[in-house]
């Protein structure tokens, strides 16, 4: 009879206390699983100190040791700052901080005038107070992040008064974007009768579309500078490459990411016959603002004097920045984008759905501290942020492995492009400008890579140098 006490125990417990303490046991769980994996890999780290034999042509010891201390750091930090993430969010369930901060909207909006009734006010209180515990609470860890970690591996380009700016910069732009849309998607949830998850599932598709499409006219210029890239050899070589797919380029631009930071990448954004192509400045050897310091000598060998200027020449030649492009477009000529976009559309209107499903349940809300009201807000947050919390795992891990699968494709179709030997030199450079470790722990690299190893990519296509 001892032995089936724990069962009997939580058979006894009512509903709502059950859903809460699954909750909380799912939440350490995967927190647990995360840290062991990530313990796995800082072993990865710790005990691989000098380049393994395959690595031989690729890394000199030198940039290896400096990747290896560099992810080193950030393991460490991600393990405190997980650790806090998870005990702050297990505090504020077990203490009610979120019927707390439920209540003191309703205070706030009812001395502004709205009743009870205004349950929509009452929300974007709500949303705008937990959005600014969230962005003063992950404050000291962005601040060390950035002016410790990435300061001490030169990665960071930001100033104090930058970094400030641009937080202030972002939490407005997006208090502009999340009430306005939350109101608006709470009130069709109210009005939208027995198929309201249609209508809403609806709007957050068109939402989502048109913040696509605006992003970076209106929204990335507010933050970084974007200049058209200028007439010569490259945009040439880019035009043409796009011609040769029949992707619909219409303009190339170039953004100043070196005020930031010194890691590089590049995308294109637009839908239908308006594609734009953004390359970051960090990406281009002849635009990085990095290589512009050492004026005499700058191509002479003196290793001693580069390596004293914050980084070493970084950046790509142009027949690797096409090759790197040639990847991009590969992701968009085999459809990849819109094979993200209809899977992404498909789980949200499921989520939708489920959520018209239990919304009705009392329990749900009594389980997080809400008796007599059931706000819709409060709804969503519960059913999507903990109640489908497994489902987002399980989802986020096979879209890992389906993004793995699309990185080997685009570098396939690149291949075909003729550029497998200018991407192979690009992979390295750009491993290497943004100190990735080569090496790691299959289970962490399995669950957690979206971009498959390196040495597993330049396999794929050393092969095709060599046919």
């Amino acid at each position: 009879a001892a032995m089936a006490l724990p069962g009997d125990l939580w058979a006894e417990l009512p509903a709502e206390r059950r859903i809460f303490c699954s909750v909380l046991l799912f939440s350490w769980a995967v927190y647990l699983w995360e840290a062991f994996l990530a313990h796995r890999q800082r072993r990865v780290y710790r005990t691989t100190t000098h380049v393994p034999q395959e690595l031989g042509q690729i890394m000199d010891s030198e940039t290896f040791e400096k990747s290896r201390l560099y992810q080193l750091d950030k393991s460490t930090f991600s393990f405190w700052s997980g650790l806090y993430s998870e005990v702050e969010g297990t505090m504020i369930l077990l203490c009610g901080g979120i019927p707390f901060l439920w209540k003191l909207s309703g205070q706030i909006s009812g001395r502004a005038g709205f009743g009870p009734e205004y349950e929509i006010v009452q929300s974007l209180v709500f949303l705008l107070l937990a959005t600014l515990f969230s962005a003063v609470t992950g404050l000291p860890w962005s601040l060390y992040n950035t002016f410790v970690i990435e300061e001490k591996h030169g990665f960071n380009q930001q100033t104090l008064g930058f970094f400030f700016k641009d937080a202030i910069k972002k939490f407005v732009v997006t208090q502009c974007i999340l009430l306005p849309v939350t109101s608006l998607l709470l009130y069709i949830i109210k009005i939208g009768g027995d198929y309201f998850f249609i209508y809403a599932w609806l709007f957050t598709l068109v939402v989502s579309l048109v913040l696509v499409t605006i992003y970076a006219d209106y929204i990335a210029p507010l933050f970084d500078k974007f200049i058209p890239l200028p007439e010569g050899e490259l945009k040439q070589q880019i035009e043409t490459m796009a011609k040769s797919i029949d992707f619909p380029l219409t303009k190339v631009y170039v953004v100043e990411g070196s005020k930031r930071s010194s890691h590089s990448n590049a995308y294109f954004y637009g839908f239908f016959k308006n594609k734009r192509i953004v390359l970051f400045d960090t990406l281009l050897e002849d635009y990085s603002a990095l290589n512009k310091e050492p004026a005499e000598g700058e191509d002479g060998e003196n290793e001693e004097t580069k390596s004293k200027t914050k980084n070493k020449k970084q950046g790509c030649k142009n027949e690797e920045v096409l090759a790197v492009l040639g990847h991009e477009l590969g992701h968009w000529k085999l459809g990849h984008t819109v094979k993200n976009i209809i899977i992404s559309q498909m789980n949200s209107f499921l989520c939708f759905f489920l959520f018209a499903v239990l919304i009705g349940q009392k329990e749900l809300f009594a389980a997080f501290g809400f008796y007599d009201t059931q706000p819709t807000l409060i709804g969503l947050m519960i059913i999507f942020q903990f109640i489908f919390s497994p489902y987002n795992e399980v989802l986020s891990f096979c879209l890992t492995v389906l993004s793995r699968r699309f990185e080997f494709q685009a570098d396939a179709f690149a291949k075909e492009l003729g550029k497998a030997k200018d991407l192979y030199s690009a992979l390295i450079k750009l491993n290497k400008d943004n100190l990735g470790f080569p090496v790691s722990d299959w289970i962490f690299s399995m669950w957690h890579y979206s971009h498959p190893p390196l040495l597993e990519r330049l396999q794929a296509l050393k092969d095709a140098k060599q046919e």
